[in-house]
């Protein structure tokens, strides 16, 4: 592997990173699932949730989707190790949510992670999520309710 091609693999999975984080907020299902590839897996033991295929991950955001009164998740880099067309990697996240039912917290976690190249580029074949704190105090401030203007 030359050297662009590993910078260019790294470009790429970061790229990856950030459009999960992306579609979550955006609860654009269809494409969080188009993330993953076709036997990948979505593991997260602390909800507990795992889910694996492309529709059981689709059907499964939404589910969970559905519970939440606001959702904001942030991705920081974390590391890539690539291993020609497969690497590994973390990504960590920090989250706010609050749930239709009152739940609600501050966390930070991290995605153990596990990549394949495919013929649309890189994808998950395996993300598992680890809540590493957990803060359930109430949240003091709100979501802004919509205005009726576009966004």
């Amino acid at each position: 592997m030359t050297d662009m091609q590993a910078v260019a693999d790294r470009v790429e999975i970061e790229a990856l990173r950030g459009e999960f984080s992306d579609a979550a907020m955006m609860r654009d299902r269809a494409r969080l699932a188009s993330l993953f590839t076709e036997d990948g897996v979505l593991r997260m033991p602390d909800v507990p949730v795992e889910l694996a295929g492309r529709e059981e991950i689709r059907a499964g955001g939404e589910a969970l989707q559905a519970r939440w009164d606001f959702f904001v998740q942030t991705t920081h880099p974390g590391v890539i190790e690539l291993d020609g067309d497969t690497a590994t990697g973390r990504a960590y996240i920090q989250e706010l949510v609050r749930t239709l039912d009152g739940i609600e917290g501050v966390n930070f976690a991290v995605y153990h992670d596990r990549y394949r190249r495919t013929p649309d580029g890189w994808k998950f074949a395996e993300r598992v999520y680890e809540v590493r704190y957990l803060d359930t105090t109430p949240l003091a401030g709100s979501a802004p309710r919509p205005s009726g203007r576009a966004h």
